[in-house]
């Protein structure tokens, strides 16, 4: 038997999943929800960690995935929301080794993140790379923080 440590993120997560089955059993009685999205944040185990910066042409977005293949990665976009989700596979024990514990979590992971409205959809892109997905988000011109210069007179 494998020993699994009290995780209060997780017990968190799981308030939420049910506060939000909640409102959108309500939300579908009328016709206002996303049932798609909405099965696969149900579903998920764990949430990847992430940092978010932003310089001046892009938003970055970096999240650890450690122990999950790129092809176990799924990204999308549409109205203003970037889906994140995919699967980690939880190792299977040998015969001649037991775990004595465990604390990575295993299975469905989704993040969702709602991006400004002034961003270039089609230049977003994606690099795995060492257990971390880098996701970079161009800005439009009009997001770019302009310089004004001061005339001396």
């Amino acid at each position: 038997m494998a020993i699994t440590k009290w995780n209060p993120a997780r017990e968190l997560l799981n308030v939420e999943r049910e506060f939000n089955r909640l409102f959108s059993s309500l939300g579908s009685r009328f016709g206002l929800s996303d049932s798609s999205e909405m099965e696969e944040y149900e579903n998920a185990v764990w949430m990847p960690l992430t940092d978010i910066a932003e310089d001046k042409d892009n938003f970055i977005l970096k999240l650890d995935l450690p122990g999950v293949s790129k092809d176990d990665v799924k990204i999308s976009y549409s109205d203003g929301t970037l889906n994140i989700s995919g699967e980690r596979k939880q190792e299977k024990e040998t015969k001649d080794a037991k775990f004595h514990r465990v604390e990575r979590a295993y299975g469905k992971y989704f993040r969702s993140f709602t991006l400004p409205s002034m961003i270039k959809e089609d230049k977003i892109d994606a690099e795995f790379k060492d257990g971390q997905l880098i996701i970079t988000v161009p800005k439009t011109e009009e997001a770019k923080p302009k310089e004004i210069p001061i005339k001396i007179k």
